[in-house]
């Protein structure tokens, strides 16, 4: 436990919203490392966007709009809002998140962690509109954008490397970086019996195991991943993640007529294993689910990357970490494989790779440095000495 420099415990508020998974995985992993560290911790996560205006949540969610119909478009706008000093109207903000700002000052947070800019922004309005003395905490994956660069965020979690380079070309002070990994949840590794875990999840033993992920906010492109994996040439074993979507896991059923290894799974609770068993990865590239992969060793095939940071995430994966690959294109995703398949051992590389850019405990060192955050704004300041009469 943590020794509390006042005697009270404090209150941690995780700001998060439902735009894929990636935010909610890292804000329930933060929380529970918090209460791993100090299990009476009063901490809260919330859906931000739950508590603004009905038409303010139309307005935030009207991106993926442009993303679906216009990608280029989106694009466009995507790239303002990274570049730019904030990434909408404050002004639009402070109306439409009246509702959360009432929530804040209920809940009287000493810490707010906030998983995604948007929301950074939120607080950092409201600290700065009411002065409130709350600390906040910038929570992201691969990428920050320039509006959290502001005064009123006093830490930053970043993944080291890269990543942290660019947070510091923001004009961020080196002792706001902490330099962690992504939080993920720390279920996430390597398995030390994979013919074990295997036999466990009904997986065959001699086949090398495909884990396709049709989840997050997009279901994918199943028609044309499903031709290009019938022109692998190794026996292998697909196994399908379609979520909750059910009309996605009636269509990979007629898909995968005639495969009779493959797999098709609804929502899993243990996802660690499933990553930990495979031998490679497709899915688009979520923060949350590149962290998680390179956590448990696995190779990556990054497929349909929208613009913006997932596209970005591309390049870190590709070239800078090389811990898997961004086929562009559908029609360049079975020659990828076979190469892989028929070269085990690049995938091995690629396997060293990953877990050489992992942090399995980011989790519970962002949660500390959260906790320190309000210690040294709790602790006592030393009495100023009177000047000596001459």
């Amino acid at each position: 436990m943590s020794d509390f420099s006042d005697g009270r415990r404090p209150r941690v508020l995780i700001l998060t919203l439902h735009h894929g998974s990636t935010h909610v995985r890292m804000a329930r992993a933060l929380e529970k490392a918090l209460l791993a560290i100090e299990p009476g911790l009063h901490v809260e996560v919330v859906d931000a966007l739950a508590h603004c205006t009905p038409w303010f949540r139309a307005y935030y969610n009207a991106y993926e709009i442009p993303l679906k119909y216009w990608p280029s478009l989106w694009n466009y706008i995507e790239s303002h809002q990274f570049e730019g000093e904030t990434t909408g109207p404050w002004w639009l903000y402070r109306r439409g998140a009246r509702p959360l700002f009432r929530f804040i000052e209920a809940f009287a947070p000493d810490v707010v962690a906030a998983t995604e800019v948007g929301l950074g922004e939120f607080a950092i309005i409201h600290k700065r509109d009411t002065g409130a003395q709350y600390s906040l905490a910038a929570i992201e994956t691969f990428a920050f954008e320039r509006p959290w660069a502001q005064p009123e965020v006093d830490l930053f979690v970043s993944y080291p490397g890269e990543v942290a380079a660019q947070v510091r070309s923001l004009g961020i002070p080196q002792e706001k970086i902490l330099e962690c990994g992504v939080p993920i949840d720390p279920a996430f590794g390597l398995c030390d019996d994979r013919p074990a875990l295997r036999a466990r999840l009904g997986l065959r033993p001699d086949l090398p195991v495909l884990l396709v992920n049709f989840g997050g906010s997009g279901r994918g492109k199943p028609r044309e991943v499903l031709a290009e994996l019938r022109k692998i040439q190794r026996p292998f074993q697909p196994v399908f993640i379609s979520r909750r979507d059910q009309n996605l896991r009636r269509e990979l059923q007629r898909l995968t007529q005639g495969m009779p290894e493959a797999l098709i799974l609804d929502w899993v609770d243990n996802m660690h294993d499933w990553m930990a068993a495979s031998d490679l990865l497709l899915s688009r590239a979520g923060g949350g689910i590149v962290a998680e992969s390179m956590t448990s060793g696995l190779p990556i095939l990054v497929f349909d990357a929208p613009p913006g940071n997932e596209r970005r995430f591309c390049h870190l994966i590709e070239n800078c970490w090389h811990t898997g690959y961004w086929v562009e294109k559908p029609g360049q995703l079975a020659a990828r494989i076979n190469h892989l398949l028929d070269r085990p051992e690049d995938l091995a590389q690629l396997r060293s790779n990953a877990r050489q850019h992992a942090y399995p405990g980011g989790a519970r060192t962002a949660a500390q440095a959260i906790l320190n955050l309000y210690n040294r704004r709790a602790a006592p300041q030393p009495a100023t000495q009177a000047a000596e009469s001459p």
